[in-house]
């Protein structure tokens, strides 16, 4: 069993930074490949960013490149989302997810756990 709880949502206006954590609890965490998504209202909730197990696999939506940077600690069982350059369209709720796999994919429906979601808005 893995708990995912999310920080660092807020409020920034266009152009803006902010950095979302995600904290895992148990001593499994290196075990699980790790994914962010977002879920705007009234969308489907979509892949913005992955890593795996090891960090050496990334992948970003387009949406998202050159702009978002995902990371992770092993030791301190967390994962980032560092967001610059952020734009109205990036409001959204946003999750992190766990997969007991290598490599994360891009459907939601393969991961195992969720975190409780984080708001972001972004203001123009």
């Amino acid at each position: 069993q893995v708990q995912l709880v999310e920080s660092g949502g807020g409020l920034v206006q266009a152009g803006g930074s902010l950095r979302l954590s995600c904290a895992a609890s148990g001593r499994t965490f290196s075990s699980y490949a790790m994914g962010w998504f977002r879920q705007a209202p009234g969308k489907e909730r979509e892949s913005v960013a992955t890593i795996s197990r090891s960090g050496g696999n990334i992948y970003y939506a387009d949406s998202v490149k050159g702009r978002f940077t995902i990371s992770r600690d092993n030791v301190k069982n967390t994962v980032y989302l560092q967001m610059n350059s952020l734009k109205p369209e990036d409001t959204a709720v946003y999750y992190c997810a766990a997969v007991r796999m290598g490599v994360a994919g891009t459907d939601r429906y393969e991961y195992d756990y969720w975190g409780q979601g984080t708001q972001v808005t972004v203001s123009s």
